[in-house]
């Protein structure tokens, strides 16, 4: 009977221990298992996460890079074309004021000036002349002796506060004047000069 008694006390430990073993096995199987899922998961997010990283990381350098090149080359424009107009202000400027300042060559401005309204005609009107403020005592003399003497009448001077150098001319009482002033011939002569000086400044 004690035979029998440990006979089956041995089998259900023998039976109980396989199947525990077998258990143990089948859970460190699948816990191996989802670990290998897990990881390949992982292996996978972090593949993309890279991926996607890269990617942005390149569009981010691209934009920069085209941001730094577009700054570059408005930054280039700009000095340039700063440039150009010193350069261009530099070359007549101080040639114009001399020439407009001088009282033979604004004589022969305003005899060419009074000659364009043809005041010589029957119907002349009335020219009146603006002239600097500032030049008055030099200027008014030379002038009405000089330059009016030779003339027809129907012309008459006055002196403005807003005009620096040179002068402007047009029919009394009409409300407009045509402009002969340093600043004039400066934008005249600067449209010529440009094209030569942007082609040097901006050629490639």
């Amino acid at each position: 009977m004690q035979n029998k008694l440990q006979e089956l006390t041995e089998k259900l430990y023998s039976e109980g221990l396989s199947k525990g073993k077998a258990d143990a096995e089948e859970l460190v199987a699948n816990a191996k298992k989802e670990a290998e899922e897990i990881i390949a998961k992982a292996k996978e997010e972090y593949s993309r996460i890279l991926e996607s990283a890269k990617r942005d990381s390149n569009d981010f350098r691209v934009k920069i890079e085209n941001e730094i090149r577009m700054v570059s080359r408005q930054t280039l424009a700009a000095v340039k074309q700063k440039i150009e107009e010193v350069v261009i202000t530099k070359a007549i400027e101080n040639p114009v004021k001399e020439s407009v300042s001088s009282k033979e060559f604004l004589g022969t401005l305003i005899k060419s000036a009074v000659a364009s309204f043809n005041p010589a005609k029957s119907d002349a009107i009335t020219l009146e002349i603006l002239l600097p403020e500032s030049q008055k005592n030099e200027l008014d003399n030379f002038i009405r002796k000089d330059i009016l003497s030779q003339l027809n009448s129907g012309i008459e001077l006055s002196y403005d506060k807003k005009i620096q150098s040179g002068f402007k001319i047009g029919p009394k009482g009409e409300g407009y004047h045509i402009s002969f002033t340093d600043k004039d011939f400066q934008g005249l002569l600067s449209q010529y000069l440009k094209p030569k000086t942007r082609e040097f400044l901006f050629s490639e």
